[in-house]
């Protein structure tokens, strides 16, 4: 069985088998570590580019997490090897190498740590993994418990392989006076200058105690000998590790610890593991955080994880969409936004659509966001493919490449950044460019970006593609400078809807005018050029050919060309019904929507690499889950809120074996993508690709706040626009809005659509004042806008207001407005 509990802030498997390869992640600002339900483990840290300390058994490039990551019986993991002295029996936790039946098993990731409980044998094994609140350090503790009723003798062997690390040096050792095993490497480097830029890497690798090992081995090969990981032949016959080193072998960091425990009696041990510069620096890590008083570091992390606290609290009949998004949605936006997902050289899509989720985390972090990419800005008004995080860093892989969409994100964040926080005075505030001594005002500089984005055009005025917009691997439609990008001329007229209102409150008429004709013309140039009879095509290549279409067998029709020409008003009513009815057949599966259909099975040169990824996988065909939330954000905009609640509840799965068994993800993240190729490779469609690092998060919890429930920002106060699924008779939200508390409950009246709201009910509350309770009427304004919204105004900071709107319902309501302090 699988299920939240703790009230929705951990998640319970049962079943190492249902979902192999599900997994969860622990963060902190230095290191992140992906760790699976069976105990394998991708973990990675800023040292200041990303690096890892533990390593796969063969030399292989530096990488983050892979999407459908693979793990066997070599990749890095934490495993716990538990052997009954009198018996000789012996098992290993969490479930690998030995995949032994287990007579009770729960994987129980919570949201700043992650525990397994294991029972076999009459031995109960409680492991629990923590990180360092601020630095790069796993924190194990391993407590056992005798549960069979008898004294028992029992070794307990953690096993913790360090991989291939170096193919010029590598070796390990144990230090009795730090009690730990060492594992040392010199990064290999070719280039005389590369020696001095590598004097700061940490390149030991080291496992330690809060006791002494009993026994130890560090030669993986002679820990495994001939029985393999599932039957180390150095535990064979009920032999104990032989205390050896490793010289130019691949290490491993194992211990053996010895216990005699009687009936019902129970035992803790404490490891940490992680890397390390000098003996000196593991000392110190030792002394702080394993010798130390574990509460510390877990109240300091609690208080990081802490910060991940979002702008509503939803209590709806969907109950695991209520743990979701009041607990694990937001901890996975302010994991974007916090971390930069542990890259020095974010793409600047990334970076700046990331700000856009901690707008309603922490808007502080957004603004600095957005302030840090303009004043990497060309004075054109062009941005770069990336953001330099720091000095010494380079722009690498991808941001090497040009893609032609980033100055879209710049609109697009900062008007979400207004909404929440009525924060105007950012616009005045002067930043240089990255090629000018001049400044210019942030309202400048994003008009700039909206200028080059109306410049950058054909002679038919469509916007080029270079070699990739939002797709990064559409990089051949317009390598050789003719291509033009369908989606991102539908993005750019979005983007200057988006900003035009933003002029106009500037005072900068003219410019406003300017941009709303380009829309205008945009608009009308993208049915000319893109419409298809019953779809929009995606693009048009350096040859001239239009694809996306119906004449193409394959890629005949991408979703991101149907959601922004929905967004952006280049669609007709007649073309939006045709439209939807094309993605309900073409594109629409039980695990949600699929960016592209049928996907490509072969390499098409005129449209790049994304026809080389496995049909169904990432920008090939998949549900790729950033694509079907912004077909949401479309579907809201038009009014058709059961197809957008139906696609963001697909994103997430049930907790049923079924289900799980199929995504195989455990729903305490939105993941980059489900495969897809929903009618060419059926047995594997649904299957999630295990990857946290998505835009999705950001863009699922706006469409929470601003959409589902419609609690949006403007300059005069908080509208109220709900479009609650009509399957649900009632609904409460407590909503955090510029230092009010606003808590609104939501119940169906008739059966009117679920935009209909009747005049909302504020309901009497008591103020605390010096200890004692006394009323005070609070000077709140309700404003009925329409029929199916209304603003309420004058909210004051450190005050609650309680509402009960009715849904459904047009008849008036007697209103009173009392507030209670924070």
């Amino acid at each position: 069985m699988a299920k939240f509990i703790e009230q929705g802030t951990r998640y319970q498997l049962d079943d190492p088998c249902i979902a192999p390869n599900s997994a969860a992640y622990l963060w902190n600002p230095k290191m992140m570590l992906h760790m699976n339900c069976r105990g394998f483990a991708v973990s990675q840290y800023m040292d200041p580019e990303p690096r890892k300390y533990a390593h796969v058994p063969n030399l292989a490039g530096q990488s983050f997490m892979q999407p459908e990551q693979p793990y066997f019986s070599h990749h890095p993991g934490r495993f716990f090897y538990l052997r009954d002295e009198q018996t000789g029996e012996m098992f290993s936790a969490p479930y690998e190498p030995m995949k032994s039946q287990l007579d009770s098993f729960a994987f129980e990731p919570g949201l700043s740590d992650i525990r397994w409980r294991i029972e076999k044998l009459g031995i109960e094994l409680v492991i629990t993994l923590e990180l360092a609140a601020d630095e790069v350090l796993e924190l194990w503790t391993v407590q056992l418990r005798n549960l069979s009723g008898r004294a028992r003798r029992l070794s307990l062997i953690p096993y913790f392989p360090v991989g291939y690390s170096s193919w010029m040096n590598m070796g390990g050792r144990f230090d009795a006076q730090l009690n730990a095993i060492v594992c040392s490497c010199v990064t290999p480097y070719q280039k005389v200058e590369d020696y001095f830029k590598h004097q700061h890497f940490k390149d030991l690798t080291f496992l330690t105690a809060d006791r002494a090992p009993d026994f130890y081995e560090v030669g993986l090969q002679r820990f495994e000998g001939e029985g393999g990981l599932h039957n180390p032949s150095a535990l064979q016959d009920g032999q104990n590790l032989a205390n050896g080193e490793a010289h130019y072998e691949m290490p491993a960091a194992i211990m053996q610890f010895s216990y005699e425990l009687l009936a019902d009696e129970s035992t803790e041990l404490r490891l940490g593991f992680g890397p390390a510069k000098d003996e000196s620096e593991i000392a110190a890590l030792k002394q702080r955080f394993i010798e130390a008083d574990p509460s510390l570091n877990r109240q300091a992390l609690a208080q990081y994880i802490g910060e991940a606290k979002g702008v509503i609290d939803i209590d709806t009949p969907d109950a695991q969409l209520n743990d979701f998004v009041n607990h694990w949605l937001p901890r996975q936006v302010f994991y974007h936004g916090d971390s930069n997902r542990l890259t020095t050289d974010p793409q600047t899509r990334n970076y700046l659509q990331d700000a856009m989720g901690m707008v309603y985390i922490k808007p502080q972090a957004c603004r600095v966001a957005i302030i840090t990419a303009l004043q990497q800005q060309a004075v054109s008004g062009e941005m770069p493919d990336g953001i330099l995080l720091s000095d010494e860093a380079e722009l690498k892989y991808i941001n090497q490449v040009p893609h032609t969409d980033h100055p879209v994100w710049l609109a697009i964040v900062l008007s979400a950044y207004l909404r929440e926080t009525n924060d105007y005075a950012l616009l005045d505030e002067p930043l240089g460019w990255a090629d000018s001594d001049e400044t210019a005002c942030v309202f400048e500089h994003v008009s700039r970006a909206m200028e080059y984005l109306c410049q950058a055009n054909d002679e038919r005025g469509l916007p080029y593609i270079a070699q990739g917009d939002w797709c990064d691997p559409m990089n051949m439609v317009g390598y050789q400078g003719k291509g033009v990008s369908g989606w991102l001329a539908e993005a750019i007229s979005y983007a200057l809807q988006l900003w035009s209102p933003i002029c106009r409150q500037r005072q900068a008429n003219e410019r406003a005018e300017r941009f709303e004709a380009h829309v205008g013309g945009l608009n009308q140039r993208i049915n000319q050029n893109f419409w298809d009879g019953q779809w929009f095509g995606r693009g048009i290549t350096d040859q001239g050919v239009l694809f996306g279409v119906s004449d193409d067998k394959e890629g005949r029709i991408f979703l991101n060309a149907q959601s922004w020409a929905l967004l952006c008003g280049a669609a007709n009513g007649e073309q939006q019904q045709a439209m939807l009815q094309a993605i309900d057949q073409q594109l629409d599966t039980p695990y949600g929507v699929m960016m592209s259909a049928p996907a490509f099975t072969a390499m098409r040169d005129d449209v790049g690499r994304v026809t080389q990824k496995w049909p169904g996988s990432a920008e090939n065909g998949s549900v790729y889950n950033h694509a079907a939330a912004f077909y949401a954000t479309s579907l809201y905009t038009v009014g058709e809120s059961e197809r957008a609640f139906e696609v963001l509840r697909k994103m997430l799965p049930d907790n049923s074996a079924e289900e799980l068994a199929v995504r195989g993800q455990l729903p305490v993240y939105l993941p980059n993508y489900y495969r897809g190729a929903y009618y060419q490779y059926p047995r594997t469609a649904g299957r999630s690709s295990n990857l946290f690092n998505t835009g999705t998060c950001a863009w699922f919890y706006q469409l929470m706040v601003e959409q589902l429930f419609g609690l949006r920002g403007d300059e005069q106060g908080l509208r109220v626009q709900p479009q609650l699924p009509q399957g649900w008779p009632s609904a409460s939200v407590t909503r955090q809005f510029r230092g009010a508390s606003v808590r609104i409950d939501f119940v169906r009246e008739g059966d009117k659509v679920s935009g209909d709201v009747g005049p909302a009910n504020l309901v009497e509350h008591n103020r605390v004042t010096n200890g004692k309770r006394t009323p005070q009427v609070s000077s709140v304004r309700i404003e009925q806008l329409t029929e199916h919204c209304f603003r309420l105004t004058e909210l004051k900071a450190g005050q609650h207001y309680h509402l009960i709107c009715h849904i459904g319902s047009v008849t008036a309501v007697h209103s009173q407005a009392e507030a209670s302090s924070l």
